[in-house]
């Protein structure tokens, strides 16, 4: 992909706003579509395809580290995110089980007495969805430090900015499986 920065008009940042971002997208939007004189499909599907990378901070990151360069490497589960992982896995599989025995139960009274089971589950998986976007959003508040040591020079915030955008990565994921547990619990 080409730089979807520099396709918006945006500076090359960690920390983008998202009514700036949205706003850039409208304006090259109205003038690369197709059905405008002098628009373009192609034009316009890359910079529907810029808006759609920067509008995530974990798809931004990585296209900021391939713009910079920086060669694709694996990044550890540090402590506190492998705990994080590790109260997410047994509440999905306890999950997982219920649903199994939700199915399974033919009468009203066997529904009924899941009941209790069914609740006890949803406070634990929107009490991990709860810690997750708190996660989430301490990280997210640190993208502007980042801006502030790329802008530096300092070349150790690229491989900072690496971990940073697998961590995004991994509770965006554990996110969506929080939202898809509490659906099948509906």
């Amino acid at each position: 992909m080409s730089n979807a920065f520099a396709l918006l008009g945006l500076p090359r940042v960690a920390a983008l706003d998202a009514e700036a971002l949205k706003q850039a997208w409208l304006a090259a939007s109205r003038s690369a579509h197709p059905d405008q004189p002098g628009g373009d499909a192609t034009r316009s599907a890359e910079i529907n395809a810029a808006y759609e990378t920067l509008q995530t901070p974990e798809k931004r990151l990585k296209h900021l580290l391939e713009l910079h360069q920086v060669p694709w490497r694996a990044v550890p589960i540090d402590h506190a995110m492998m705990a994080l992982f590790g109260q997410l896995g047994p509440v999905l599989q306890n999950i997982a089980a219920f649903l199994k025995r939700r199915q399974a139960a033919s009468s009203a009274l066997a529904k009924a007495l899941l009941a209790p089971e069914e609740m006890h589950l949803r406070e634990q998986v929107e009490a991990l969805g709860t810690t997750l976007d708190a996660e989430r959003s301490a990280l997210l508040e640190t993208l502007p430090t980042f801006d502030a040591h790329l802008n530096s020079g300092d070349t150790d915030a690229l491989a900072e900015l690496q971990i940073l955008q697998a961590r995004l990565s991994y509770l965006g994921k554990w996110q969506a499986q929080v939202r898809e547990a509490l659906l099948s619990l509906m």
